[in-house]
This record gives C-alpha cells, sequence and structure tokens, in this order.
C-alpha cells in the first residue's frame, strides 16, 4: 500500500498556480474541540493535507486549535497544509467582509488556502429574490480583496450551477479557482463539470458517499467486492481517477484512514462506467437551481 509521503503528492493544480491535494477531510458535523482534535490527529497520521470547514460549521477555531497543535506533532508546518473554509449565507452581500475577517480570525492561522462562497443564496432572502445575484457579486468582490492582501490564497464557490457560473465569469476580475459541490455516481454533473473545464475551474467533489446511502448501492457492493475494497472507498476512487478531488467526512480513526487509501489501486474501465450509469440526476443535499 501507498505510504502517506506518496499520497499527499496526489494534487491539483488550481488556475492560481497551487496545488491542492486531491484527498482532504470533510470537517461538517464534526462538534467541539475534542471530536475535531482528534480527527485531525488521525487524518494528519493517515497522510491527508487538505482540511475542509465553513462557518456554518461552527468549527473554524477549534480546527484552528487542533491544527496549531498537532502540526509540530505530525514534523509539519503550517505551509504542509491546505486549509478550505467558507462563507455563511447570513453574511452573503454587504457583510461579506466581516464574514471573511470572523473566519480568518476563527481559524488563526494566518491565511486561508481556499476561500468559498458557500451557497449562491442569502439567508433571509428567499431564493427567487432579485438582490441574490447583487448579493453574490458583492460577495466575489470582497473576496477578490481578500485574495489581493494574500489573506485568501484563492477564491472560488460551492453550489453554483452552471447560470450562477457563467453571471460570475462575466463579471469577475478573478476567476474562480474552485467549484465544489455534490459529486457521486448518481449526480455525475456533466454539463457543471464542461463549465469548469471551459473556464480553467477546478471542480470539486463533496457527498461523494450520497450521505452514506450510496454504500449499499448494489452495483457499487459488487464493484467493491470484485477489486476487495469497501464501498466508500470504490466511491471514492471513482471521482479521483477522473482528476475530482474528495472531501470524505468522518469522526472515526478507522474510517479516516480507510477513506484515504485511494491511491493504491484503480478501477477498471468497465468498473468506471457501471458507476457511472447510475447517473440519474439525483441530489442528497442542497439544490441551488432555484436560486435567482
Amino acid at each position: 500500500s501507498s505510504s502517506p509521503n506518496s499520497m499527499s503528492s496526489s494534487s491539483v493544480v488550481l488556475n492560481t498556480g497551487v496545488q491542492m491535494p486531491l484527498l482532504g477531510l470533510g470537517t461538517y458535523k464534526l462538534r467541539g474541540p475534542e471530536e475535531v482534535y482528534r480527527a485531525v490527529d488521525a487524518a494528519l497520521a493517515a497522510g491527508y493535507r487538505a482540511f475542509d470547514s465553513a462557518a456554518v460549521y461552527r468549527n473554524e477555531a477549534d480546527l484552528g486549535q487542533a491544527l496549531r497543535e498537532l502540526l509540530p506533532k505530525h514534523g509539519l508546518t503550517r505551509e504542509d497544509v491546505f486549509i478550505t473554509s467558507k462563507l455563511g449565507p447570513k453574511d452573503q452581500g454587504e457583510s461579506a467582509m466581516d464574514g471573511a475577517l470572523h473566519s480568518l480570525s476563527q481559524l488563526d492561522l494566518g491565511y486561508i488556502d481556499l476561500y468559498l462562497i458557500h451557497w449562491p443564496g442569502t439567508q433571509g432572502l428567499v431564493v427567487a429574490d432579485k438582490r441574490n445575484p447583487g448579493n453574490r457579486a458583492q460577495s466575489w468582490a470582497t473576496l477578490e480583496e481578500l485574495h489581493r492582501q494574500g489573506k485568501l490564497k484563492a477564491i472560488g464557490v460551492s453550489n453554483y450551477t452552471p447560470a450562477h457560473m457563467r453571471e460570475l465569469m462575466q463579471s469577475c476580475k478573478v476567476p474562480p479557482a474552485v467549484l465544489q459541490v455534490e459529486f457521486h455516481p448518481r449526480l455525475c454533473q456533466s454539463e457543471l463539470r464542461s463549465v469548469c473545464k471551459e473556464y480553467g475551474v477546478c471542480f470539486q467533489a463533496y457527498s461523494s458517499l450520497g450521505q452514506g446511502e450510496l454504500v449499499t448501492d448494489p452495483a457499487v457492493m459488487e464493484v467493491a467486492k470484485n477489486c476487495k475494497r469497501t464501498p466508500a472507498q470504490v466511491l471514492l476512487r471513482w471521482a479521483v481517477q477522473q482528476g475530482v478531488p474528495v472531501l470524505p467526512k468522518s469522526s472515526n480513526p478507522d474510517r479516516i484512514q480507510e477513506n484515504a487509501r485511494l491511491f493504491d489501486f484503480s478501477l477498471n474501465d468497465a468498473d468506471m462506467d457501471r458507476l457511472s450509469s447510475l447517473d440519474c440526476d439525483h441530489k442528497y443535499c442542497w439544490d441551488p437551481s432555484e436560486v435567482a
């Protein structure tokens, strides 16, 4: 099996020229300093070098604290890890500067490697509200300013539709480095992926396991059995084999380690096609398609 070192070299190059690991630890639902510390410790030991948080996860301070304590223990420095966080929908628009600066101070790691607009809408406004596009644009201009200052090394978006992406590309000064969206064999996102390819934006997956539902899909289970891997590993491998970064989340140290073993096997073309054929445009998470 691969050593953590060879694993952590598996990365994609963003349009900023910076490398982002193909594997990161998702931290959604990780709550409290003990749980965050234990997960980060296990992840660093297993070779993870990227960590994905958000203002709405309410764990930025705990994540920053855990990393400050644990990086020296694992012989690492701040520069060895890639930290992502996201602007909460409540701060979309005129509160974006306050929101982003709050994330920076909560994490307290000097800078954030990647900061995303978490959602195209605005908390407190209905999805069809015509103020949403202006709020998004204002948030983006704020992120561009903090990027220029070096506080946000890369900036991007999450849960944007093809229409939201085209709107952003027409108005931005700095193009987004990443689009992070739900992606798994039942939601192959072919239109979004081609939009990202056209604009040179890295397409990144969340909810690779379909909120746990896909690990019991018969096709996934059969592919896993045939290659003597777990269904979770097969689902994650399906993405990274297409060059799509993944963010599996777990608080279980054994599962964290297991989810990292993606780079010492590959799926054959038949297995890849079989998984991709499950596509039925099914979203397990929030659906941004109605956001004006």
